[in-house]
């Protein structure tokens, strides 16, 4: 009966692989038979061995031969001795993962969901000298803890059942960084680690088998319902060739999408593609025809949250605006729902992800191939967002995206990120184009993601003779850190840096307007008392201290040294810093003291608010004035103004031309330098007030302001 069934899998499925369900029957069937019972690897571990050994059935080997393909195909430098067990580990469940990669519907059998967690488990701990886990690790899922239902108790409350499992069945990040990813419907090595800790949020940091087996349930989930919307979606559309529908809203009449444009705001419901949004407006019992909006082609597009509101009024933040060259005004679609804005917040950061893929493969010039590859990175990953959003109510904030072209976006270092990734791809593509595809598995080339939507029936597989043989082992490999797993890395870790400087930013912000002047001036204390002692030799109360510092001013412009002032300068804040480095290096920063100003009320708050505003406003009023008695002087307005300022810039330019930069520095300095000697006071007086007369009696050139014109167009 057994044999009988997988007969009838296998014909299901059409697959060249051994059937799916037979990968995890037991000893008594008639395929696990013909293989010889696996002997236990010395260098490995109880839990290590008993992964090797399931791996060995899936691929229909023994263990002796497993081993014997990691030592022969391998190079040199993963088989060292320290890392022997856990590299044959990896090579051992790479190599699984793949053969299981190519049915359809493995997400879906607990016991893949088992394997796999162990899989991690056995990372953390492979060579036999680790202490073996206090209990059996594939005993610790029972069948009456997690029900195939929904109702559950585990769906119930899967945080709080979580926490209740052994803490020595938890998996860290880096077991799960390098095991996820080689199945690449799982995980992603561009968001793993941001996977890892939305997966771990609410449970220090460690993996639970229950918060692990939830996530791969919704995942699967999500693609049968993906494959349901495909099926229901496409009537009213002409999709092109490859393009897929990635997800729908305003289907449920409780939960409509509105499409505002102008004043004009209709119900519909809304398409995502990887080519493109289309808005189909509800008709008389059925959708027209859906209004395409395109996300590929540079056009200029801008997607951002906004503001709608009936009649055109900007009321609730609950809309996703999209703009470019082909519409004639902004587009909004509107997400209504009481509790916050999380629809809105997901349909934005999908339509990016797409629209920021599409701006992926502009900037490196991807070819069909390459192309395709990006497109279903950017699908998968929104698969994967749309299973932990709705198995863990999960909304990504600031640098915790799941979504890889956004988080490569918002990373320090992303280009990086993505320069790596199009360098991967461009490999990928030069070798499918000279049709060399090495099968073995440390220089396997492969289309892992388009490959993953081709077995699972989103698109159709194209060039089958080449990569139907060739392995998928996503983004890695076996003891080896890929240079894209670098460039991750690299990024995780300045982001880090960039968060505990951004905290420290945070607890230093003050409120009020007074509280941060008198931070500013307590923090700019040296340069207002230098500007201060400046001003006090320039005023001549003090005659030898003045005369002093004029001396030894002009001697410095004649012989040339104020060249050395800011080099001077800047090398004394270098040996201070270093000099601070060397011998207060690990000792905290004292915090800096300011005087609080008194405490004002609301009023009195608004009040010196205002006041700043109108000096803000009438420095601006004098600026404006400013350059429009500049425009009436270079306009003739005045023609006796204009004549006497074209002279002056005459003799000026003469004076530039002529005579040595130092000598007009020495002649300026002196000039406003000794304005206040007692001798000069009265003269210099007179000679500004005049200046100021002349400068009054200029005539400002004159403005007219238009109102532009607010009227939109009603469709």
């Amino acid at each position: 009966m057994e044999n009988a069934m997988a007969v009838m899998w296998e014909n299901i499925t059409g697959n060249h692989s051994t059937p799916f369900k037979s990968i995890f029957q037991s000893n008594k069937s008639s395929s696990s038979e013909d293989v010889d019972s696996p002997n236990l690897i010395p260098q490995l571990s109880p839990l290590a061995n008993s992964v090797v050994s399931r791996c060995s059935k899936i691929l229909q080997v023994s263990t002796e031969e497993l081993q014997h393909g990691f030592d022969s195909e391998l190079p040199v430098g993963v088989k060292e001795l320290l890392t022997y067990a856990r590299n044959l580990l990896e090579y051992c469940s790479y190599k699984a993962l793949e053969k299981i990669s190519r049915s359809q519907d493995y997400l879906s059998d607990k016991e893949f969901r088992r394997l796999t967690y162990d899989m991690m488990l056995a990372w953390e701990a492979p060579n036999v000298e680790c202490d073996p886990p206090q209990h059996d690790t594939t005993s610790c899922f029972k069948s009456e803890m997690v029900d195939e239902d929904e109702g559950s108790l585990f769906y119930s409350s899967s945080t709080n059942m979580a926490l209740q499992v052994d803490a020595d069945k938890t998996v860290g990040p880096e077991a799960f960084a390098r095991i996820t990813p080689a199945c690449v419907l799982v995980a992603d090595i561009m968001t793993v680690h941001n996977l890892f800790d939305a997966l771990t949020s609410s449970s220090g940091h460690r993996l639970h088998f229950l918060v692990y087996d939830k996530y791969l349930r919704s995942i699967d989930k999500v693609i049968k319902n993906s494959k349901h919307v495909i099926d229901t979606s496409t009537v009213n559309l002409q999709l092109a060739d490859g393009e897929v529908v990635i997800d729908l809203d305003g289907t449920n009449p409780t939960q409509p999408v509105l499409q505002h444009i102008g004043i004009s705001a209709w119900p519909g419901r809304l398409i995502l593609t990887n080519y493109a949004l289309y808005f189909e407006p509800l008709g008389v019992g059925l959708h027209e025809k859906g209004v395409r909006y395109d996300l590929e082609m540079d056009m200029e597009q801008v997607i951002k949250p906004d503001l709608t509101g009936p009649l055109g009024a900007r009321l609730f933040d609950k809309a996703v605006m999209y703009k470019s060259t082909s519409v004639a005004e902004p587009v909004y679609f509107e997400f209504p729902e009481f509790n916050a804005n999380l629809r809105r917040d997901y349909w934005l950061e999908i339509c990016l992800e797409i629209f920021r893929a599409h701006k992926f493969i502009r900037k490196y010039n991807l070819e069909e191939i390459q192309k395709s590859e990006a497109l279903a990175r950017a699908i998968l990953g929104i698969f994967r967002y749309r299973a932990v959003r709705d198995a863990f109510q999960y909304f990504s904030s600031h640098y915790k995206t799941l979504l890889a072209f956004n988080l490569a976006e918002t990373l320090p270092g992303g280009d990086v990120i993505l320069e790596t990734l199009s360098s991967y791809l461009t490999s990928v593509a030069d070798k499918h184009v000279s049709g060399t595809i090495d099968t073995k598995m440390q220089q396997a080339v492969s289309l892992a993601s388009v490959l993953t939507l081709a077995r699972l029936g989103f698109v159709p597989l194209k060039e089958a003779d080449i990569y139907e043989e060739a392995a998928v082992y996503g983004d890695v490999r076996v003891g080896e850190t890929t240079q894209l797993e670098v460039a991750v890395k690299k990024s995780l870790l300045d982001t880090g840096r960039a968060q505990a400087a951004q905290a420290t930013v945070e607890q230093v912000k003050v409120e009020g307007i007074d509280a941060n002047v008198a931070v500013m001036k307590e923090l700019l204390f040296p340069v207002i008392e230098a500007a201060g002692r400046l001003r006090f030799l320039a005023s001549w109360k003090d005659f030898y201290r003045s005369g002093s510092f004029l001396l030894l001013s002009c001697y410095v412009i004649l012989w040339g040294w104020i060249r050395y002032i800011l080099p001077s300068i800047l090398v004394f804040f270098a040996s201070l810093m270093l000099w601070r480095r060397h011998f207060n290096s690990g000792r905290q920063i004292g915090a800096f003291t300011v005087t609080s100003p008194p405490n004002r009320n609301a009023v009195e708050q608004l009040l010196q608010l205002q006041e700043a505003i109108a000096q803000a406003e009438s420095l601006v009023q004098a600026g404006n004035i400013t350059l429009l008695k500049i425009r009436a002087l270079l306009l003739a307005l005045l023609p006796q103004a204009t004549e006497k300022v074209a002279l002056l810039l005459v003799f000026m330019a003469a004076a530039i031309a002529f005579i040595p930069l130092r000598h007009i520095i020495l002649v300026v300095f002196v000039e406003l330098y000794t304005r206040e000697m007692p001798c000069r006071k009265q003269s210099s007086e007179r000679w500004i007030r005049r200046v100021k007369e002349w400068w009054v009696r200029i005539p400002a050139a004159p403005v007219q302001l238009i109102k532009p014109d607010d009227s939109k167009k009603v469709k």
